[in-house]
Parts: C-alpha cells; sequence; structure tokens
C-alpha cells in the first residue's frame, strides 16, 4: 500500500506595506521628507514620487486617508532588517539554569558551584538549584537545608529568592532570580558655585549717580 505524502502546513509570510500601484485608496496624506505633509489624489502621490525617482509607500492604512511617504522602497526595507537583527541581538532570552550540589560538598567544588550561580543570575537568567541525597544522608535534611541558605546568601548580591529551599522526594530544591539592577545615581555638576546676579550698567550708574548727589549736599 502505497504511503500518502505528508503536507506540511504553509507559513503564510506577514505581507509588507502596500507601494505605488497597489495602493488603491482615492485620496492620500502624503508625507515627503524635508517638505511636510500634502493631501493628494492617488494619481498625484504617483506622479511626484516617479518624477522624484523613489517609491510611494504606505505605512498608515487605517487612518482616513491613509498616510503614505515617498522613500526609496528598497532601502527602507534595508533599514528595517538591520534594525530588526540589531535589536534581537542585543534580546536576551530568559532561561533556567540548574546547579546540582550533594550535601558534603567539598569547599573547591562549593566555590565552582557559588560562581557558576553568581554568574547565570549575573547574565539575567533565572536559576534552580538542586541538593540530593543519596543513602542515610537523608535522615539529615537540617544539613542540606543550612547549605542552600548558605548558598542563597552568598548570591544576594546578584539574586533573589523566589522558592526557598523544600523536599521534593529525595532532594531539596530552591529557586532564584536576577536583582533588578538599580539606575546609577546622578553625579552632582562639578564646580557648580553660587554667584550673586551681576549688577547692570543701568544700576551702576544710578548707584553713581545717587553717590555725587550725596556728596554734593554734603558740601
Amino acid at each position: 500500500m502505497a504511503k500518502r505524502k505528508t503536507q506540511r502546513p504553509q507559513v503564510r509570510k506577514k505581507p509588507g506595506p502596500r507601494i505605488n500601484d497597489k495602493i488603491k485608496a482615492p485620496s492620500l496624506r502624503v508625507i515627503i521628507e524635508g517638505e511636510g505633509q500634502f493631501i493628494f489624489t492617488r494619481d498625484e502621490a504617483l506622479a511626484r514620487a516617479e518624477s522624484m525617482g523613489l517609491d510611494l509607500v504606505e505605512i498608515s492604512p487605517d487612518q482616513d486617508p491613509p498616510v503614505c511617504k515617498i522613500i526609496d522602497y528598497g532601502k527602507y526595507k534595508y533599514e528595517q532588517q538591520k534594525k530588526k537583527k540589531e535589536q534581537s541581538r542585543h534580546q536576551h532570552i530568559i532561561q533556567t539554569k540548574e546547579v546540582k550540589m550533594r550535601p558534603k560538598i567539598g569547599t573547591n567544588d562549593y566555590e565552582l558551584k557559588r560562581k557558576n550561580g553568581y554568574k547565570f543570575l549575573e547574565q539575567g537568567d533565572k536559576l534552580k538549584v538542586s541538593l540530593r541525597f543519596r543513602g542515610r544522608e537523608i535522615s539529615h535534611p537540617e544539613l542540606g537545608m543550612k547549605l542552600l541558605e548558605q548558598y542563597a546568601e552568598d548570591l544576594q548580591e546578584v539574586g533573589t529568592l523566589d522558592q526557598s529551599p523544600k523536599m521534593e522526594g529525595r532532594q531539596l530544591v530552591m529557586t532564584m532570580s536576577p536583582r533588578q539592577k538599580k539606575a546609577a545615581p546622578k553625579k552632582a555638576d562639578a564646580g557648580r558655585e553660587d554667584k550673586k546676579p551681576l549688577e547692570s550698567d543701568a544700576d551702576s550708574r544710578n548707584m553713581a549717580n545717587s553717590s555725587d548727589s550725596e556728596t554734593s549736599a554734603g558740601e
């Protein structure tokens, strides 16, 4: 029996803005860089764009009348793609990283786990810390609790506790979130001095005339 070919669902691409002849509205508000906004008929707008060697691009189709811009569409499209890539490059996707420990962890291993947790929280990821008990270690859960509390205290500079340590089967689990960074305080303007307002020339002349009048009266 012949196998049926499975058809993959087609992903529809998001349509771009209408340009040039694809714009159908009879009246348009047209933005021309360096000149301003104008109300044109569709034919007038197309003719103006053609005379400038540019494209008529519809940027706000829901307005009445629709808003268009006369630009180089190829350049516009390139700049939009470049901006989108730049934004995705700087966008950090929050992940949940995990650090696993044992109740009898050595000092060097603990320091390594602490550094890893610090790094994860500092770069903006959530942190899950699990401590698994083996054999008779389960009879002393308070030792694991104390260890996780110390771990959370060591990371309080970069993280806050979401879930306190709690038992899940044969392991203790706690979760932490990155601490929000505080905005740096604005520095006071250096060298600022309170200065008295300067006297105007008219005030200086009035004071001089007043002083001469007093001298004459004294004589």
